[in-house]
């Protein structure tokens, strides 16, 4: 399955980014971790079919309801298997 590899700036820590992203994760049936940046960024492997990514990415752009984006660099890497989605330390 392909992969992105996420990173989420902006107002992404402390509301609940990486709780929301991986029950939105999990309920599409996305694979693979996300974590905070001692930097105040988000990174997240994300890993699925196509229309996966899409509609995870698509999530990633409004975030949880606290949550200010300001922008997200999206690269694709390679394919990893994961057994679930882990919200990482």
């Amino acid at each position: 399955m392909p992969c992105l590899h996420l990173l989420i700036s902006g107002r992404v820590q402390g509301v609940w980014f990486r709780e929301s992203m991986r029950k939105e994760a999990l309920k599409l049936g996305a694979t693979g971790w996300v974590r905070n940046l001692p930097d105040g960024q988000v990174e997240a492997v994300i890993c699925g079919t196509q229309f996966i990514l899409d509609a995870l990415l698509a999530w990633a752009r409004s975030g949880p309801p606290l949550a200010k984006v300001a922008s997200i660099e999206a690269t694709e890497t390679s394919e990893e298997i994961f057994s679930g989605f882990e919200k990482m330390d």
